[in-house]
């Protein structure tokens, strides 16, 4: 998986126990939304 797909932050979101966004799965959301919710986290 590369670095920044969309992939990687759905996988680097389940290592943190994120799974779901508003009752979704983070699979159905878009990467820059994904993206901002890991920089959240990470922080």
């Amino acid at each position: 998986m590369h670095v920044g797909s969309k992939g990687w932050y759905v996988e680097k979101l389940k290592e943190h126990g994120v799974n779901t966004i508003q009752g979704r799965k983070v699979e159905k959301y878009k990467k820059h939304i994904l993206a901002n919710l890991l920089a959240e986290k990470e922080d």
